[in-house]
């Protein structure tokens, strides 16, 4: 299991990545969002908000079912996915990566991922 710096780390990662998006294709399919990653098994969340220029910093969550897009992940497989070594869609397809958004939210996502 990983630790809770770890999973802060991917996070960074995961961010930076969408940093590497054209900003042209990004402004195109990034709303304004608050987004919300909730670690199960470290009982934590984080907290973010995407928006044209990118991502904000993620800081801790006291409640994360108040933003607009809620993801649920295992901290090993949140670092998988940082790392490349697991794709979010098979995440999702297999369970191991729970998504609560409206079907609009998830396109545009889709889009810039």
């Amino acid at each position: 299991m990983a630790n809770e710096e770890e999973c802060l780390a991917a996070l960074g990662r995961i961010a930076a990545r969408l940093a590497d998006v054209d900003a042209d294709r990004l402004a195109e399919h990034a709303v304004e969002r608050t987004i919300s990653c909730r670690v199960a098994d470290l009982g934590v969340a984080y907290r973010t908000r995407l928006h044209q220029g990118g991502l904000d910093p993620f800081e801790p969550d006291g409640d994360p079912r108040e933003a607009q897009v809620r993801l649920t992940v295992d901290s090993d497989d949140l670092v998988a996915m940082a790392d490349d070594d697991l794709h979010p869609t098979r995440a999702w397809a297999e369970g191991r990566l729970k998504i609560e958004a409206s079907i609009f939210d998830l396109l545009r996502l889709r889009k810039v991922l």
